[in-house]
């Protein structure tokens, strides 16, 4: 039920905001819409390279701005525009006051909106709503109203302060502007208060929002300086150095790792934080990252790009990057941190290769498509104004060449993580690099054992999903050992030994120069009996130019399903040659799949399945 707009604004505020509601009767006059673009608008040719990425949100602007609300509840940003629910008493819907605060206060050629009449009634309107729903003490709502939101409060903080930026640069509602500047004040005072369980809870879970609300104060205190404040935001960017990331590397998100919201949420908000304070914890915290983020996304040697070891990540699906990037890069800011953390250049779109994409998009003639509802978040414009410092092109295959994997075709590193006993394994051989998981899965969607398989030639040939059905690894009874909390010992740096909880399924793992092999039993967890229901799974990155060929001689072509009775499958890739053998002929299946990785969505996924008795050996083996 929608909340109604006296409840927000006096229940949640104060009767301190009441002086400020608009009357009645001018609510029911309504405010002007903001006009559309001009015909031809916007011209690609007059954007500076570095704002691009205001073009598409241009686009919106007039319907986005013409669907605040001007009765009730009176300045709430309806249409569904960003953030779920799509509700008043969402306050992270209203952050794109920013969005309007930037077109309002910015001279730009193809900008027909600076100093628009229409657009600051409507800003004043959202901003409004957005101060009315601050709780007393402090805090936003999200998903309920009255509700201390640790993310709502954290990128509220940093919008807002960018917003009351914009209206100070603009000299426009001063009055607005004072009432923004008690919000901060309230809003930073409950963020940095140490006590506060909400952000600070223990353990430390969901880091990118801390950083985020972090990163919001210390552009506030810019604004509104304060001594004791400013001790009190040092003493929080040490608490985050010391809790927010895992000995492993990786940032909490909420216990576990994920790629996205590390690389693409968490960088970027402790680069916001640096290029703020200086703070060097925040150098090491990202230096930490870069090496542990090196050995878990897998370069294809033809420069395409990175497929991630996704299967992992606590939260989000990111599978792959690209190798060129173009805007609207949501790790655009996380560049900053490349002059001191060189190693993080490897990730990074170079300079050169980001000049060309922005040359081409200011060179084609096609109109400026509009984005879609929801996929507008603020924090691609928000980030524009600090810029970047990418890489060169030589510098990042300079830093690329120094990843673990591809400096190195020997060693066995093991990163541990005391929460839930999380273990992340990565083995580099001459014809191979494997990765893994073992201990307690910290989502749902994370799938343990094995992981991943590279060759240095032919690049990621397998590729564990985050679905039961893409997992690497063995089925039993209708689920994937990959989805428990998979126990295991190291008796060598190439053996490894690992079950299901309840012993139902246990895998021995060997690793040598050129092979990994699979040693599984499949066994009723009560009796201890051999079941026979048993399935092997294994999740193959295929490409268009493979050979892939059954050892009967049954040909598997690229994007098809085929099934064969035999004991081995080849793979050739170029000079690559991947084979995988089974211990006795059966009835295996190659099956295609939807998936696929890279812009050219040339690699996609196949998965290999080969029924079994309860026990069964699985080799598969490297060569060229």
């Amino acid at each position: 039920m929608p909340v109604k707009r006296r409840t927000v604004l006096l229940g949640a505020a104060g009767a301190g905001l009441a002086s400020t509601m608009i009357p009645a009767s001018a609510r029911a006059a309504g405010l002007p819409l903001l006009a559309g673009l001009p015909a031809g608008a916007p011209d690609r040719r007059l954007f500076a390279p570095g704002e691009q990425r205001f073009a598409p949100y241009l686009v919106i602007l007039a319907p986005m701005v013409n669907d605040i609300v001007d009765s009730d509840p009176y300045g709430f940003m309806g249409g569904g525009w960003w953030r779920t629910p799509a509700q008043p008493y969402n306050s992270r819907v209203q952050e794109h006051v920013f969005t309007l605060s930037w077109f309002y206060a910015n001279k730009r050629a193809w900008n027909p909106y600076y100093r628009d009449n229409a657009l600051l009634g409507r800003l004043d309107a959202a901003l409004q709503h957005y101060v009315g729903l601050q709780n007393p003490d402090g805090s936003w709502p999200e998903y309920h109203p009255g509700e201390q939101g640790k993310a709502a409060s954290g990128f509220g903080i940093g919008y807002l302060a960018k917003t009351l930026a914009n209206l100070r640069r603009a000299n426009a509602l001063p009055s607005r502007q004072a009432q923004v500047e008690v919000a901060l004040r309230k809003g930073v005072d409950w963020y940095l208060d140490p006590g506060n369980a909400v952000v600070w809870d223990n353990p430390f879970e969901y880091t990118n929002q801390a950083t985020a609300g972090v990163a919001g104060s210390a552009r506030t205190l810019t604004l509104l300086p304060d001594h004791d404040r400013s001790l009190k935001l040092q003493d929080r960017i040490r608490f985050l150095a010391k809790w927010a990331q895992s000995p492993a590397g990786f940032f909490y998100d909420p216990r576990g790792m994920d790629i996205n919201y590390n690389f693409e949420v968490m960088l970027p908000e402790m680069a916001e934080l640096y290029l703020l304070t200086r703070n060097p914890q925040l150098a090491t915290m990202a230096r930490r990252f870069a090496d542990w983020f090196g050995y878990n996304l897998l370069r294809e040697p033809d420069g395409s790009g990175w497929l991630t070891y996704y299967a992992v990540s606590d939260r989000t699906a990111e599978a792959f990057y690209d190798d060129v990037i173009p805007d609207p890069d949501r790790t655009i800011l996380g560049s900053h941190f490349v002059p001191v953390v060189p190693e993080l250049g490897a990730f990074f779109t170079s300079r050169e290769d980001q000049t060309a994409s922005r040359n081409a998009w200011a060179a084609d003639p096609a109109p400026v498509p509009a984005l879609a509802k929801q996929d507008t978040s603020p924090r691609i414009i928000a980030h524009a104004p600090y810029g970047e410092t990418m890489p060169s092109r030589a510098a990042k295959q300079a830093a690329i060449a120094r990843l673990p994997y591809l400096r190195s075709d020997n060693f066995t590193e093991r990163r541990h993580d005391d929460y839930g006993n999380q273990d992340y394994l990565y083995v580099r051989r001459p014809g191979l690099y494997l990765g893994a998981f073992f201990g307690n899965r910290q989502g749902s969607g994370v799938k343990a054992g094995t992981g991943f398989l590279w060759h240095p030639v032919a690049g990621t040939v397998i590729h564990a999903q985050q679905t039961a059905t893409g997992s690497w690894g063995t089925v039993l009874g209708g689920k994937a050992d990959a989805e428990s909390n998979l126990v295991a010992s190291y008796p060598s740096k190439d053996l490894v030994r690992y079950h299901t909880p309840d012993g139902s399924v246990a895998t021995e793992l060997l690793i040598g120069p050129y092979s990994v092999t699979r040693r599984v039993t499949a066994t009723g967890a009560a009796t201890g009996a051999v079941t026979g229901a048993a399935t092997e799974q294994i999740p193959l990155v295929l490409q268009p130019d493979d050979e892939t060929v059954f050892s009967d001689g049954t040909v598997a072509p690229y994007g098809q399903t085929r099934t064969a009775t035999a004991d081995g499958l080849v793979i050739r890739r170029g000079k690559a040659r991947i084979t995988i053998t089974w211990s006795g002929r059966r009835t295996a299946t190659l099956s295609t799949s939807s998936r696929t990785y890279l812009r050219d969505g040339r690699r996609r996924v196949h998965v290999l399945r080969i029924p079994h008795d309860g026990t069964l050996e699985t080799v598969v083996a490297t060569a060229g």
